[in-house]
């Protein structure tokens, strides 16, 4: 377990599972819980042992309902870049991981919770979530990364309708234009996350991160950059003893004993 003053750590058979642990504020985001995301993110990132990622939200209302009101409201235009520039870097972070991020949507997903989401490599949904980016009714707009991960998951139109009007969207609604990508019942949302996790651990780490870097990294460039890309990277699978025994286990019809080298 963990020893973070808002976030709980759990590591089982390969999967790392992190709970964003301030109910009693909706798992609002203020300083702490960004410094320890980002620290726990480190540590993950150099752990071999994890495999998987689940990030969640304590209790039954909220992922997270967004970045505390309290702090921003005090904040100067040189403290909200900065502010704005770090949050993003502990995303990117998130995103950039080299391991899969489950997103766990258990509830609320507004603001600076909204795109912590985003940020994860997938997202499932419980039916009670909300999710949104609703800055614009406070004036501001969304800083770690809304403007730019929304469009990508769901398109420029809805996604300026979303952040132009700060709407909330129900988990359905969510899944319907891409922006999660399955919405199960509360009660169902951490094992079908376990489970999905389990069947990412079933196959090469290493494949996974190149995957991964291919699409992310692809998403930015011309097409037939990204076809380099991908053939660089497939190519520097075949080095790989993943690669090795993930071919002789399926020519001998075994399961494959991957190590991530």
């Amino acid at each position: 377990m963990s020893n973070y003053e808002n976030i709980l750590f759990e590591k089982k058979n390969g999967i790392a599972t992190v709970t964003i642990n301030r109910p009693t504020k909706l798992n609002a985001l203020n300083r702490m819980v960004m410094r320890e995301l980002d620290a726990v993110f480190t540590r993950i990132a150099e752990d071999s042992e994890v495999r998987v990622v689940i990030l969640t939200g304590a209790g039954e209302k909220a992922f997270v309902a967004g970045a505390d009101i309290g702090e921003l409201a005090t904040q100067t235009p040189t403290e909200g870049k900065e502010f704005s520039l770090w949050g993003q870097a502990v995303f990117n972070k998130i995103e950039n991981l080299g391991k899969p991020v489950i997103g766990a949507i258990n509830g609320y997903a507004l603001g600076g919770g909204c795109e912590l989401a985003m940020a994860c490599t997938v997202r499932i949904a419980s039916e009670n979530a909300r999710l949104g980016q609703p800055e614009v009714k406070l004036g501001i707009l969304p800083g770690y990364g809304g403007t730019q991960r929304l469009p990508r998951l769901v398109g420029k139109g809805l996604a300026l309708q979303l952040l132009l009007t700060g709407e909330q969207i129900s988990g359905t609604d969510a899944f319907l234009i891409g922006l999660v990508n399955k919405v199960v019942p509360f009660a169902e949302l951490m094992p079908t996350a376990e489970k999905m996790a389990q069947a990412m651990i079933a196959n090469a780490p290493v494949a996974l991160k190149f995957v991964m870097e291919a699409v992310h990294r692809g998403m930015e460039m011309p097409q037939a950059e990204g076809l380099f890309l991908e053939a660089t990277l497939f190519g520097l699978s075949c080095t790989t003893e993943d690669m090795k025994e993930g071919t002789q286990a399926f020519l001998e019809k075994r399961p494959a004993q991957f190590k991530g080298r």
